[in-house]
């Protein structure tokens, strides 16, 4: 009797804690693309009671480097991974598979305030890099200019370079942000202040300006008319299976795709 009851018991254990156990993915990386894989993941774990879902910011070259460590599973990037990444993945044994999950327009950012209203890609480069440091030289009031751009971990950095400024390094003394909620809050405040957010982020308390003549709207972002269009991804090791594939599946669902257009991002068509 006591035999036949110990193993009851260790049955009853066995399946509380196998109805207990929960399917988990870990996501890590952009701060563009960190809203998206937000509101996805908490619809998705309403609708799967038995997933787990964790998601970080951190930007996305710590994505791409906790994937290629294996300490997560999706890899959220508002760029392409880089050669250099890849080479050293597919060295560890990891083979990146990227996923585009949306399109973002890089919206160039400034003061309420400030008269400006559009500025070519030009113009934009010749601020960044720190040819043009007051205002007066691209039709502006006699103030300084203050660059505020994200940090080089940041795939919005590596973007708004490749894009806006064709290569080029931002200046100097440029003030880095680790987010793009962060670059808000400064310019917000700043009012000689210029930088740039994913259009995700973009709130009444800063001015975006029309670049080349182009607002960053939805429909400029999707056409491809808007000069400073990108895609989002998430990265994951190989070709996803189970619920990896799952999760992903409904981020590109219509379901999905609504998801990221109440974010502020643009869906796929």
């Amino acid at each position: 009797m006591k035999k036949l009851m110990s193993f009851l018991m260790v049955s009853l254990m066995v399946t509380l804690a196998m109805a207990g156990a929960k399917d988990r993915i870990s996501i890590e990386g952009s701060t563009t693309v960190l809203p998206i894989a937000q509101i996805a993941a908490e619809e998705y774990m309403l609708a799967n009671p038995n997933m787990e879902i964790t998601v970080r910011g951190g930007g996305s070259g710590v994505g791409i480097a906790s994937l290629i460590e294996g300490s997560c599973n999706i890899a959220d990037a508002s760029r392409s991974m880089k050669d250099k990444e890849i080479q050293e993945a597919i060295h560890k044994g990891v083979n990146p598979v990227a996923h585009v999950v949306a399109m973002d327009g890089i919206a160039i950012i400034i003061h309420p305030s400030n008269a400006i209203n559009g500025l070519t890609i030009e113009q934009i480069k010749a601020i960044f890099t720190g040819r043009i440091s007051n205002w007066s030289k691209v039709g502006g009031s006699d103030k300084k200019i203050v660059i505020i751009s994200r940090d080089s971990a940041s795939g919005t950095y590596e973007a708004f370079g490749k894009l806006a400024l064709n290569g080029d390094k931002v200046r100097a003394d440029a003030l880095l942000s680790a987010s793009n909620r962060a670059v808000i809050t400064t310019v917000e405040t700043t009012p000689g202040a210029i930088g740039y957010v994913g259009l995700g982020y973009l709130t009444k308390k800063v001015k975006a300006v029309e670049v080349d003549g182009i607002q960053c709207l939805e429909v400029n972002v999707l056409s491809g008319e808007y000069p400073l269009s990108r895609p989002l991804f998430m990265y994951t090791n190989g070709n996803p299976g189970g619920q990896l594939k799952a999760f992903i599946d409904f981020i590109k669902s219509p379901e999905g795709q609504k998801l990221v257009e109440e974010v502020g991002y643009v869906g796929l068509k």
